[in-house]
């Protein structure tokens, strides 16, 4: 019984710890603020990433470890990026200037 409680322990991985930070994020969202709940929604799906190419699957593997990191790390920069352009006007212009050549 000890075998298959350690086997199911191992099958989730990481994932209630990325779940934990998700629920912080939405807290801090609802308690703080949108930038401050999304850099921390984006700082947790970044952390998923790092574990999920380190070999911590779980839960968190979904598609080829390849697929997933990439998809992963790309939501969640232009998660904090967002997050960090809402209320910066300068850097928001600095960025969108980048895009406008």
């Amino acid at each position: 019984m000890s075998a298959d409680r350690s086997t199911e322990r191992e099958s989730w991985g990481p994932y209630p710890l990325i779940l934990a930070g998700a629920v912080v994020g939405v807290s801090l969202t609802f308690l703080v603020g949108p930038r401050w709940g999304g850099f921390a929604l984006g700082a947790v799906i970044m952390v998923a990433a790092a574990l999920r190419f380190a070999g911590y699957a779980g839960q968190l593997a979904i598609r080829s470890r390849r697929n997933d990191v990439t998809t992963l790390a790309v939501f969640g920069f232009v998660l904090v990026l967002t997050s960090l352009l809402l209320d910066d006007d300068q850097l928001k212009a600095m960025i969108l200037s980048l895009f406008a050549r």
